[in-house]
């Protein structure tokens, strides 16, 4: 999957010299968090909501509301943005923009083709992703097959014990990091408590059944 696959296109950007006030509103209007800085066709920095309250008068001050209001009206994009921005290219996987955002404690990357952005990509971007390809919205019975050892041929023979008794795979993941291998399938809702017997009964140890069924 590539972060093109999952990105949202549409992006709305400020330029260094909007005033923080207009930022605000832009982020209310639209409901959203971040605003990337676009000076012609270069990305120059970020703003986020983060930022804003960070550049912000604390409650604690002294100024009155018609002061405060005052100074973000006077006060640009440009002198509270983040100009140290972290991007990543449309054709990388999502796996990349995933490890890129844990590795640098952030929460949302744009998205460039060359020098050009051309999307932008969030934490909610790549959770929807997940319930995407984990088929989440769709009526499925979830099955989960432990397996020991790793082995040429073993989800060919998983998949042919399926098709042979008539059950339908919508997706199927593979994880590694619970100290075995697991195998996960969302098979047709109709199968339950069948498709454990069938795979018991061909000497897989199964985990977990259970109905997902989305309201």
């Amino acid at each position: 999957m590539s972060v093109a696959d999952y990105m949202t296109a549409k992006v709305i950007a400020v330029s260094p010299e909007t005033k923080v006030n207009i930022a605000i509103n832009m982020m209310k209007d639209h409901q959203i968090h971040r605003l990337p800085v676009i000076d012609g066709d270069q990305l120059v920095g970020i703003v986020t909501e983060g930022i804003i309250r960070a550049a912000s008068p604390s409650k604690a001050t002294s100024l009155s509301i018609y002061e405060v209001n005052y100074l973000l009206n006077k006060m640009t994009v440009a002198d509270i943005m983040e100009k140290d921005v972290k991007t990543i290219s449309q054709d990388a996987q999502l796996e990349d923009a995933i490890s890129m955002m844990r590795h640098h404690d952030i929460g949302v990357l744009p998205v460039v083709d060359g020098a050009q952005v051309v999307g932008i990509i969030t934490t909610n971007d790549i959770l929807d992703g997940f319930l995407d390809i984990t088929d989440y919205f769709v009526d499925a019975t979830v099955v989960q097959v432990m397996i020991d050892h790793d082995r040429t041929g073993v989800i060919y023979e998983i998949g042919k014990l399926m098709a042979d008794n008539g059950f339908n795979i919508q997706t199927l993941i593979v994880t590694r990091n619970l100290g075995s291998i697991m195998i996960e399938m969302h098979v047709d809702k109709t199968a339950g408590d069948g498709v454990k017997q069938v795979l018991e009964d061909a000497g897989y140890s199964v985990r977990l059944v259970v109905n997902q069924q989305v309201n």
